[in-house]
């Protein structure tokens, strides 16, 4: 069994901010994991600018951010552990995990959570009617969008006007695709007032407010989705062939379910909660590692 004084789950924003800052206050013996093959977390899918503004004075894409934070890890000796799907925590300070190379266990002193969020899906939602192909989570298209090179669909319909929402409408229109409209229930857009403008302004992409989803239509691919103004009441059908749901995020907590007072844990980014930008989410890691590793070397 591998043994470790500081675990840190995550390699996104917040868990690599995390690892420098506690490799930086003495603590070298440190070990990262993530579930994916490389470092960055979401970052890398993410192609639009907007990122940077306050930890390095200029906007950045996602993976440029992402290149920056790989640097900074590589400047460490930080043990970094790609490919690993983490089962379990246990109370006895040990962390069960699988990847190609079969099941391995780390036995910690310290452990940070740093697994971010999941996206709600279209089943969290009150929406009556089928549940047809081309129903896609807001980072699952951009995921698929922009790091696999696939075609969803033609006539777009996108339920959120989160920053995600807005960024992946402008992504669908650039893309040659029509998206009928971003719909949000509430009176204003929910995300950045930048994003509004560099995305549904610049390019007249229909928003309409207090709007929601009631019903789906089609099988096995969606036709088209009923639509209810939450003021009148009244509803109508857009006909579309894909349907994106931006609507909200909810801390990747299960791994530590019954241990959230454990002392020797602790959590970061938007695991912690959600942050509105990964430069926040960097910074609540960095000021946690730092204080870990301070503690550790004590």
């Amino acid at each position: 069994m591998e043994r470790t004084e500081l675990l840190i789950i995550g390699a996104g924003a917040a868990g690599i901010s995390a690892a420098c800052a506690a490799w930086d206050a003495g603590c070298r013996d440190v070990v990262l994991t993530d579930r994916l093959p490389y470092t960055g977390g979401i970052l890398p899918q993410c192609l639009h600018e907007g990122f940077g503004l306050a930890a390095y004075g200029s906007e950045l894409t996602g993976p440029a951010y992402a290149e920056r934070l790989a640097k900074a890890l590589a400047q460490t000796g930080v043990h970094f552990l790609p490919g690993r799907e983490v089962l379990a925590v246990t109370k006895e300070k040990t962390a069960v995990l699988s990847g190609s190379g079969g099941m391995e266990e780390i036995r910690f002193e310290r452990l940070i959570l740093a697994t971010g969020c999941r996206e709600r899906s279209i089943g969290s939602l009150p929406v009556a009617g089928t549940r047809p192909a081309g129903i896609f989570t807001a980072g699952q298209a951009q995921e698929m969008i922009n790091l696999h090179h696939w075609q969803l669909g033609s006539r777009v319909v996108i339920l959120g006007s989160g920053d995600l929402g807005m960024v992946l409408a402008r992504r669908f229109t650039l893309e040659g695709k029509q998206v009928l409209a971003v719909l949000e229930q509430e009176a204003h857009f929910g995300g950045l007032a930048r994003n509004y403008h560099r995305c549904i302004e610049a390019h007249h992409i229909p928003i309409r407010y207090r709007c929601t989803v009631r019903e789906i239509h089609g099988m096995p691919r969606i036709t088209g989705v009923t639509v209810e103004d939450l003021d009148s009441g009244e509803r109508e059908l857009l006909c579309c062939d894909t349907l994106i749901t931006a609507v909200g995020l909810v801390p990747e907590r299960e791994l530590i379910r019954g241990l959230e007072e454990a002392p020797w844990l602790s959590l970061a980014g938007n695991c912690s909660k959600v942050h509105d930008l990964a430069d926040s989410a960097a910074a609540e890691g960095a000021k946690l590692g730092g204080q870990v590793g301070r503690q550790l070397v004590k």
